[in-house]
């Protein structure tokens, strides 16, 4: 899947807002405010539940990089989330 419409699609997603559970949740960090380095997935099955959460690290920027995203569209389908969060900005390590 190309870079941009994995990016497209991720965004469709979150503009959605809140429709139940799962929900999946993706932040990113870095060690620079410009760079993300790092993206967090977190899964949620049901409110309450603790979260189940998986790194993937890039040497890039993981926000440019087109395996990464492809990753996520790929995740979000599978766990069927009818709910998809990001958290804005890059969160520094």
């Amino acid at each position: 899947m190309h870079l941009d419409k994995a990016k497209k699609r991720i965004a469709k997603q979150v503009k959605k807002g809140f429709h139940g559970y799962p929900l999946v949740s993706l932040e990113y960090f870095g060690k620079a405010p410009d760079s993300a380095t790092e993206v967090v997935v977190s899964y949620t099955e049901e409110e309450g539940a603790d979260p189940q959460k998986q790194t993937f690290v890039s040497g890039g920027d993981a926000r440019e990089d087109e395996t990464i995203q492809s990753t996520l569209v790929k995740i979000i389908e599978r766990a069927d989330a009818k709910t998809v969060t990001e958290i804005e900005g890059i969160s520094t390590l």
